[in-house]
């Protein structure tokens, strides 16, 4: 297949990152953006330069390729959808490659799509897509997670790969647990810094150290989880063994905030097990 045909649904921050990457490409011609309103569609259209803003289903012309950047909840009743407008692609031609971007959801969830004789996967990229132009640029060298059928993946890995993204395989089953990792590797640790942060704040420190602090320990906390792993980067009185510290500073963040006391008990309890044995477990 020379020139891919892309046809995007879901033009929202991950649909425009995706959609202006892909429009880089030289063997890719962006056709068709369907997006919650036609005004968001339009709005990706210009931001690329590239494509037709189309308002409904029945108005998307068959592609090689459909990225499916809804919202998780949304994929399922998207395929279908499709499914009920489409035509079934010939057999005996190329069947065109569908992908979501969920890190959740596995590619079944687009299953009606395989009544039309499709291919399906999910492509996540480990990014934050707050700022499409800054996930943009920080695309190239993204860790992607794929998942689904063999030749849609055999299909999208290189293209993913000329977008500067270094692939790794998901397996399906895995998919809730891979994507809970992700959240806790980054959405909480933001909710932890922002613990610490009110924390700091009601124990007096200045407003304009506070995010002094934050920033001279997440710095040496990723260069030191980054050199060392986990197990030899954590310090602090729970991997040291001082019981006491632990005991009576967990019942003083509990008085302070009762959720955040749960959290300093939970956390204690499994930086104790992780010195020791290497496992939170």
């Amino acid at each position: 297949m020379n020139q891919i045909k892309l046809n995007l649904i879901g033009a929202g921050r991950v649909g425009q990152t995706l959609l202006t990457l892909f429009n880089e490409l030289s063997n890719c011609q962006i056709q068709d953006v369907l997006s919650a309103s036609l005004i968001s569609a339009q709005k990706a259209v210009r931001r690329t330069g590239a494509g037709r803003a189309v308002d409904n289903i029945s108005d998307l012309r068959p592609a090689d390729l459909w990225i499916i950047a809804v919202p998780d909840t949304q994929i399922s009743a998207v395929a279908a959808d499709l499914a009920s407008a489409l035509p079934r692609t010939d057999t005996t031609a190329q069947p065109p490659i569908a992908f979501h971007c969920s890190g959740f959801f596995p590619a079944d969830e687009m299953a009606p799509l395989r009544d039309l004789n499709w291919r399906l996967a999910s492509v996540h990229p480990v990014l934050s897509f707050a700022d499409p132009e800054k996930a943009k640029d920080q695309f190239r060298g993204a860790l992607c997670g794929l998942e689904g059928d063999p030749e849609a993946l055999e299909f999208l890995q290189p293209l993913m790969v000329n977008l500067g993204a270094e692939c790794f395989s998901i397996r399906s089953e895995g998919k809730s647990l891979y994507h809970a990792a992700a959240v806790i590797s980054n959405n909480f640790a933001v909710v932890l810094q922002a613990i610490a942060c009110e924390a700091w704040a009601d124990a007096g420190v200045a407003d304009d150290v506070i995010p002094q602090l934050n920033a001279k320990l997440l710095e040496s906390t990723v260069e030191n989880i980054t050199s060392l792993g986990p197990q030899d980067a954590l310090t602090g009185p729970a991997a040291r063994g001082d019981e006491e510290v632990v005991a009576s500073q967990g019942r003083d963040v509990a008085r302070w905030h009762p959720q955040a006391g749960n959290v300093y008990r939970a956390l204690s309890d499994m930086a104790r097990s992780l010195k020791k044995d290497g496992s939170t477990k």
